[in-house]
């Protein structure tokens, strides 16, 4: 019977290494527990458990939350506390009449968290949305199909900017990470940063941005998709692991910057030099 606890718009439920919680369907849940539906938080993913009377300001209601790990789930990385205190789906607010039970549901999570629960998690725990994805911005209609992130300008809501770069796609491999900024709060955006430059620290001017406004960009849309994005790039194959380019592929490209004049007769001699021992050395341990 301590295995289960309802309070308003949740179910939280322990599973063998996990509490599963699900959201209720209804007018008054917040739209991101209506889109996230489900989650699966495993216990290693989690530092703490808080348990608090008063419930939003109530007296008949007591607050059960869990505090996760940094660095284990991509959707509160992703919103960086930027969510409202109701919306927080770590939060479970339960009736005062099941205050007990909720006491010792508490207790055992905590009782069930590992030890390294005051470290950051050294990768993702929590599952995310899976792509393809989509998302439609004030000024663009993005999407994410597990291995790019692509933009589609509005005629309408794109600066002129944007609309005459032209749509915009990016591969993981391009990207150091995602920023969130929420749409309830000004200057609401999904920026991609980017490994070569910092681009326009105006979103509605860089073209690796989506602004957000009134109906554009939800929170209950614009989160799980960039907690997606994030979460593709951790897990994403290291750079290091990319095959390198051949060696005549190489040895061509430095033949067209001889010719432009854009290395000298000594500079491109020692490349050649050095990628061809660099060749053999591979040749030899393969």
């Amino acid at each position: 019977m301590g295995d289960v606890l309802a309070g308003n718009h949740a179910v939280w439920e322990f599973d063998s290494d996990s509490v599963l919680i699900r959201f209720a369907r209804g007018i008054r849940t917040p739209r991101l527990w209506h889109a996230l539906g489900a989650r699966r938080i495993p216990f290693e993913a989690l530092a703490a458990v808080e348990f608090s009377a008063g419930g939003g300001g109530r007296r008949d209601a007591v607050v059960l939350r869990a505090i996760p790990r940094p660095g284990a789930d991509p959707l509160a990385e992703a919103a960086a506390g930027q969510l409202r205190e109701v919306c927080d789906p770590y939060r479970l607010v339960v009736p005062a009449d099941r205050g007990s039970q909720a006491a010792a549901f508490a207790e055992a999570l905590r009782e069930r968290i590992g030890p390294g629960g005051d470290e950051p998690a050294g990768r993702f725990l929590v599952p995310v949305a899976e792509p393809p994805l989509q998302l439609k911005a004030y000024d663009a209609r993005v999407s994410f199909d597990g291995l790019r992130v692509t933009f589609q300008w509005s005629r309408t809501g794109a600066t002129g900017t944007k609309w005459k770069a032209g749509d915009q796609s990016y591969a993981l491999s391009e990207l150091a990470g995602v920023e969130w900024r929420s749409p309830e709060g000004p200057g609401g955006h999904l920026r991609l940063l980017r490994r070569d430059t910092d681009g326009d620290p105006r979103p509605d001017h860089d073209l690796a941005s989506a602004v957000f406004g009134t109906g554009y960009g939800a929170v209950q849309e614009s989160l799980p998709f960039a907690a997606a994005v994030l979460a593709a790039l951790r897990s994403r194959t290291p750079v290091a692991a990319v095959p390198a380019p051949r060696s005549e592929e190489r040895l061509h490209r430095l033949g067209e910057l001889h010719s432009a004049g854009l290395l000298t007769d000594a500079e491109y001699t020692a490349l050649c030099d050095r990628f061809t021992a660099a060749d053999g050395r591979l040749g030899t341990e393969a």
